[in-house]
């Protein structure tokens, strides 16, 4: 009997010796045709990764819906805290309105506009009404400031106005003019003022001395850097005893740059009578104080402060009293932010200021306001107690 052919083939078993040969692929594992190589014979797949593993698009989807919601997690945080901080500071600003004399509003210049936009004229008021022996019932205009907004140039003008100075007061008599505030209130300083310079005065805002420092505190202190040392005379003594006030010296201030608390601030900015350099006078005060509400400015719109606005907005503007709106005081916010401060123009108005500290405005005032206003270029003092303007820094 023939022999017939198997229809099957025997393999041998075991290996061949020699190293085990890996898997490569040369070519795509499988066609998109349907998986065949054309020559009857079927490529081994090689890109299988076990039971329960993943695809790069999987892979891809998952950390897509990761991002997804850690992003719609954030905004909504963001939009919470933003609301929360809304509503605390223009709680805060409400009261502040409320406080302000409606006669102070009638006497404004009225605007259009908006802040971010259009230039305005704030008076800023400051009154010495402190917690200390004997003036907690003075009503007198210790700091008068002019601000001025330029959005276009981002840009901030200030003028301070030597409150010893002799002026006419609208109605009265010629008078120092701090006296305006004790006699009718913000409402009769904004018209002196308005007389003095011949500018219209769009806002108003009114600081109370007697928080002032509490303001500064909330807002985590200012930076203030001093331009030389000071040691000023015995006034507000911080110490119960006579014998112990009759010892002390004075409050110090060394030169330079300087984290102050509302404690400090408020000295800094109320010390007239400097004893290590007797050339000092209202007039440098001014500049003081300058310094102090231009740091105040950029503190209130450090990101700090922004942070902490759900918790402390309302008590922000416990200090102040005011015509502004919250979202007006945002915008003067905003355009402080733009602004460099090499770029803020520092004036101030000079006078005939004899030996008693009083006297009438100086003829070259007019010049000086008119550089205020951006009609003409900055012109520094030519003396201690002469008007002018200085851009980049206060004037001393």
């Amino acid at each position: 009997m023939a022999r017939e052919e198997k229809p099957y083939r025997v393999y041998r078993g075991g290996r061949a010796k020699g190293k085990v040969p890996t898997a490569t692929r040369t070519g795509r594992a499988r066609r998109e045709s349907g998986g065949g190589r054309g020559d009857g014979r079927r490529e081994v797949r090689t890109d299988y990764r076990g039971p329960g593993a993943r695809s790069g698009r999987q892979q891809e989807v998952r950390w897509g819906r990761r991002i997804a919601i850690g992003t719609a997690v954030l905004v909504v945080l963001i939009v919470v805290w933003g609301v929360a901080s809304w509503f605390a500071f223009s709680s805060g600003v409400s009261d502040a309105n409320r406080r302000l004399d409606p006669n102070a509003k009638s006497a404004l210049t009225q605007q259009s506009g908006l802040l971010l936009s259009h230039s305005t004229t704030v008076l800023l008021l400051g009154t010495d009404n402190a917690r200390v022996g004997g003036r907690e019932g003075d009503r007198h205009s210790d700091s008068i400031l002019l601000l001025r907004t330029d959005p276009s140039h981002h840009r901030l003008y200030y003028l301070s106005i030597p409150r010893d100075l002799q002026v006419p007061i609208p109605g009265f008599s010629t008078q120092k003019v701090n006296a305006a505030f004790q006699i009718g209130g913000p409402a009769l300083a904004i018209k002196t003022v308005r007389q003095l310079t011949g500018t219209d005065i769009n806002h108003v805002v009114v600081v109370n001395f007697a928080d002032f420092k509490d303001l500064i505190d909330a807002l985590g202190g200012i930076d203030v850097n001093v331009p030389k040392p000071i040691r000023s005379n015995r006034f507000d003594c911080p110490f119960p005893t006579q014998a112990r006030c009759s010892a002390w010296q004075g409050w110090r201030f060394h030169k330079g740059e300087q984290h102050m608390s509302g404690q400090r601030a408020l000295i800094y900015s109320r010390i007239r009578e400097n004893m290590l350099d007797p050339s000092e006078s209202d007039v440098t005060r001014g500049a003081r104080q300058q310094q102090v509400m231009d740091a105040v400015g950029s503190r209130f719109t450090s990101p700090v402060t922004l942070i902490k606005l759900p918790f402390k907005g309302g008590s922000l503007a416990t200090p102040l009293t005011t015509d502004l709106s919250a979202g007006q005081l945002v915008q003067l916010g905003w355009v402080k932010f733009r602004t460099s401060s090499g770029e803020s123009v520092h004036c101030r108005l000079g006078g005939d200021l004899g030996g008693s500290g009083t006297g009438s405005p100086s003829e070259d005032n007019p010049a000086t306001i008119a550089m205020f206003l951006g009609k003409t270029a900055p012109q520094p003092p030519t003396g201690q107690l002469n008007p002018g303007c200085v851009i980049g820094h206060t004037l001393q």
